[in-house]
């Protein structure tokens, strides 16, 4: 059994089937096992999809209700938490930690073109103005 991490940057990796399996509970919301094993484009045994489900809840990506004899899953966190932390990590590994120059790596690299970069560019500007509620304090 998985240990579970203490905060979500140490959350282990998903395989790439769990990643899929994610995208079906950011795009359509809470799911039973039942509904991920038809939902998924590939056919899996029913005891495969409920491991599947089972390691990603010990990974912490999931959690689950039980609605009378049924455990309905829902993400713990929204997509953009989980690649937050993913930037982070690689950041830490490639970069010493440095988003900065994981980002520079790929403007260089022309991962990232120019209308992308502009509009990074925009969002990083917004994020760093005050906004009406600040300047009213």
């Amino acid at each position: 059994m998985l240990k579970r991490s203490t905060s979500k940057s140490e959350r282990p990796s998903l395989s790439p089937l769990e990643a899929e399996c994610m995208a079906l509970f950011w795009k359509r919301g809470p799911m039973t096992a039942d509904a991920v094993r038809e939902a998924l484009p590939n056919p899996l045994r029913e005891s495969t999809v409920r491991t599947l489900l089972r390691r990603i809840t010990e990974k912490g990506y999931l959690t689950h209700e039980v609605d009378g004899r049924t455990y309905v899953y829902r993400a713990m966190d929204e997509p953009s938490a989980v690649a937050a932390s993913g930037v982070r990590r690689l950041a830490q590994l490639l970069y010493r930690g440095s988003v900065g120059d994981l980002l520079v790596g790929l403007v260089d690299s022309r991962e990232i073109d120019a209308d992308e970069l502009e509009a990074l560019v925009t969002r990083i500007r917004a994020a760093q103005s005050p906004t009406a509620e600040d300047s009213e304090s």
